[in-house]
């Protein structure tokens, strides 16, 4: 038999208050978040399922960002050889050019505004480092800034600052890609040339693939071009249709992996909505059910509240008498 009693009824009253008050809150909870729970507790024997969900999620996460700031690299890079090129061409068409009108006063001037551009291409920067210089990201790695000055260098190689450490680049858990070029690699041909256009201009002797091209003197690449200064002009534009050919490998080279990072990132997108949409199926609460709960919850509350009013005015002892 249970025994009926006045603090009894309080309590059992109170406990109801409690336990829609909570029902409350956590309804309250789940329309502000729209999820079930807050923390891996409240899923109970779906928290192990969850938590390598998230890590998933975590990894996942990771992988897109490091394959962003790859392609961010390599589009980046993708300019500057395309500014390489350009002062390449632009070079060889100044020199061709020259020869057909019969005159070559202003080629060097030509020749120095094509250098800066190749200068320029060489050192270009992308997010504060110069993307050209290998592991030393903080130095220039073309460090001649006019013809003059590669003249005057003993070597063209001494004129690149740049290490042999190239940038690579994880996009998943199995593919390390290398997205990093060097920029002796790249402009060591184009260099030359122009470095053996000013030896020349300054009256020294240029070696171009075994052949001895010997100036008359100080200033010889002006005014009319004789027999001599026009077979010299004529093999340096070989060498840079070779130079160019050159750039144009590596910028072919830097699309191919620009081409991988993209599909990589294609798949990783992908897989991450399939991952949010499973994530949102065993995390996620109807707001509209949410709703109910809330008002159901709070229906609740206002009986439990009516019954503690009633119970101050009633006592076993009326029912007694």
């Amino acid at each position: 038999m249970t025994r009926v009693a006045t603090a009894g009824n309080y309590q059992s009253a109170l406990l109801n208050l409690m336990t829609a008050q909570s029902r409350a809150e956590l309804a309250q909870e789940r329309m502000g978040s729209e999820k079930i729970a807050t923390d891996m507790a409240g899923y109970g024997r779906g928290a192990e399922q969850l938590t390598s969900l998230t890590s998933t999620q975590a990894r996942l996460e990771g992988f897109i960002g490091a394959g962003e700031s790859a392609a961010a690299r390599l589009s980046a890079q993708d300019l500057a050889m395309g500014r390489i090129y350009e002062a390449g061409t632009g070079a060889r068409e100044a020199i061709a050019n020259g020869l057909a009108a019969g005159s070559i006063t202003n080629l060097m001037t030509e020749l120095g505004l094509h250098y800066q551009n190749v200068q320029g291409g060489l050192n270009a920067e992308h997010q504060g480092s110069y993307l050209f210089s290998g592991g030393r990201g903080d130095v220039a790695p073309a460090t001649a800034k006019t013809m003059a000055d590669l003249a005057a260098a003993p070597s063209t190689a001494s004129t690149f600052a740049n290490d042999s450490l190239k940038q690579k680049s994880r996009i998943d858990e199995n593919t390390m890609v290398e997205t990093g070029f060097l920029a002796d690699e790249i402009g060591s041909p184009l260099t030359e040339v122009f470095r053996n256009m000013q030896a020349y201009q300054n009256g020294t002797p240029v070696i171009i693939d075994g052949v001895t091209y010997t100036p008359t003197g100080v200033g010889t690449l002006t005014g009319q071009p004789g027999a001599g200064v026009t077979a010299f002009l004529n093999a340096q534009m070989t060498q840079l249709d070779k130079a160019n050919q050159g750039v144009t490998n590596q910028n072919a080279k830097n699309g191919l992996v620009q081409n991988h990072v993209e599909s990589a990132l294609e798949a990783h997108e992908s897989q991450k909505i399939a991952l949010d949409k499973m994530m949102l199926k065993k995390t996620g609460y109807d707001p509209a059910q949410a709703v109910t709960d809330l008002q159901m919850a709070q229906v609740a509350i206002q009986a439990s509240a009516q019954v503690i009013n009633s119970l101050r005015s009633t006592s076993l002892l009326d029912l007694l008498r």
